[in-house]
């Protein structure tokens, strides 16, 4: 309807939008936002990149938790801000964060820590306690926490998405929490995020900055698809998760059986799979050469990711099952042929 509209030319964001994004993030996750809490960003990286720029200086010191998603760094340096790791520990098959170290990482040029919940690439749902641990920390050492919640929406059973900033006020006033429908729905080439500030003073920093840099006007069809997707997208988004969790335990089951050096990381969320290939005993050069040119699969090598990523692949299982079987079963003739 709106291409059959025939004019594309700027636009306001209209009091539907502002409705679908409150009436979504109330009815999935159970926080209640305020419509002036709502501002605007193309990408959910780049709404990161303009808080970094709004409200940090050069040389200030910025905690991400490895192996994570890999422009966290991009961003954080290219932006003249020093790169901090609080890598997460594995144990027992199961990531967690290490509050220890966090506690050790908070200098006095600590200006924001970036938090992925959920967990890109490892999976993890963080709980309750987890971000509460994480907001206090944040609080006490006057550090802005940016959480990313791209994949908020893409959670399996038995587990919850927490909203970063809905687990007191104290906490929602230092977060600065990133939504967009691009991972739920595909629609990331229509550049239209929700970047939702409780604080009114970070808000209007945040405003600034994009309005410095001429972005803060929205791809017109960017506006309408996010209150489409928002308003009508649910029946199909139950169904694509129902189809994602069959798509896990078929490479679950599939590499137990067939390929038993590589083990998928339990998901709790997002559709992105962790491999732990390390059972393979390659180096993670032979590992992307192997998955490259010998099984001619598309993977995300784990160095990428920062570290913690070493002997890890990521997978994308958000694809038809006979596309994800085909990639299955190269990857098992590759591994036969080491």
């Amino acid at each position: 309807k709106r291409a059959e509209n025939g004019i594309y030319g700027y636009l306001r964001r209209p009091d539907s939008y502002y409705e679908a994004v409150i009436d979504w993030v109330k009815r999935r996750h159970g926080w209640n936002i305020d419509r002036e809490w709502i501002t605007y960003s193309p990408g959910v990286v780049c709404g990161i990149s303009v808080a970094i720029l709004a409200l940090s200086q050069q040389g200030d010191e910025i905690i991400t938790q490895p192996p994570v998603y890999y422009p966290f760094f991009r961003i954080i340096e290219n932006n003249g801000r020093q790169l901090v790791y609080n890598p997460l520990q594995l144990v027992d098959g199961r990531y967690r964060m290490d509050f220890d170290d966090l506690k050790e990482k908070a200098g006095p040029r600590t200006q924001m820590m970036i938090l992925c919940n959920p967990h890109n690439p490892v999976g993890r749902v963080w709980e309750r306690d987890d971000l509460e641990r994480v907001g206090e920390f944040c609080l006490e050492n006057k550090i802005i926490l940016i959480s990313d919640e791209i994949h908020s929406d893409l959670v399996y059973e038995g587990h919850v998405h927490v909203p970063t900033a809905s687990i007191s006020e104290d906490i929602s006033l230092n977060t600065i929490a990133c939504m967009a429908p691009s991972k739920t729905f595909n629609l990331a080439g229509l550049k239209s995020s929700a970047i939702i500030i409780p604080n009114e003073s970070i808000r209007r920093s945040f405003d600034l900055m994009l309005e410095n840099i001429s972005i803060r006007m929205d791809n017109v069809f960017g506006v309408v698809a996010l209150e489409s997707a928002y308003r009508y997208g649910e029946d199909w988004l139950s169904q694509l998760l129902e189809y994602l969790a069959g798509n896990i335990k078929f490479t679950k089951d599939f590499l137990d059986k067939k390929v038993p050096g590589i083990k998928a990381m339990d998901l709790e969320g997002t559709y992105l799979l962790w491999l732990d290939c390390r059972g393979l005993g390659l180096t993670d050069e032979a590992l992307k050469l192997l998955m490259d040119k010998k099984a001619k699969v598309g993977l995300d090598e784990g160095p990428m990711f920062g570290p913690g990523g070493e002997g890890f692949q990521r997978m994308n299982i958000a694809c038809p099952r006979a596309t994800l079987e085909e990639g299955l079963r190269r990857i098992e003739h590759a591994v036969k042929s080491i």
